[in-house]
């Protein structure tokens, strides 16, 4: 049986989040385009707690692919580790089902127009995905648990992400 992984979107763009009751924040997209070529070792922490990593891009356990939806991730936590056990029980049972994400903003807009200033981040550096309980951008953000059961299952899985590219889904 395949390793349990858990994937969803750490960010879907244009989807606006108040942060602290003060301002509105989206993503443009392909704000992350440029951070995910220059600086791909991105890693997936538990609740932005640099003490529990559950993947990184550089060792293949995180993957992330900017799509015409957001930011999607796919990562395979060590099931061995107490923090890979945790997420994975935690999102598997539907505890923990949203996503965080630590950036810096490279290129930005304002709008004062409104109530609430607005940014529009249209390029940003990425430094980690986080599972969390509650994220600022709340359910535009997913984490679901899946299992590819069989080299069947893998392969219609890659098959369908292959259909969504085409479509520019994934």
């Amino acid at each position: 049986m395949a390793e349990p992984f858990i994937s969803g979107y750490a960010i879907q763009w244009n989807q606006p989040a108040v942060i602290a009751g003060v301002f509105e924040e989206r993503f443009a997209r392909g704000s992350f385009d440029k951070s995910l070529r220059d600086h791909p070792d991105v890693a997936a922490l538990w609740s932005h707690d640099i003490s529990r990593p559950l993947g990184r891009v550089s060792n293949g356990t995180l993957t992330l692919k900017p799509d015409a939806i957001g930011l999607w991730y796919s990562l395979t936590p060590n099931p061995d580790s107490p923090a890979g056990a945790e997420a994975l029980a935690t999102v598997g049972r539907e505890d923990v089902g949203q996503v965080s994400v630590s950036f810096s903003p490279w290129v930005e807009e304002w709008d004062d127009t409104a109530e609430l200033p607005r940014r529009l981040i249209t390029e940003a550096r990425s430094y980690e995905i986080s599972l969390v309980l509650w994220g600022a951008y709340g359910d535009a953000t997913s984490a679901s648990l899946s299992r590819a059961s069989s080299n069947a299952a893998a392969a219609l899985r890659r098959k369908a992400e292959a259909a969504q590219r085409l479509r520019g889904i994934t």
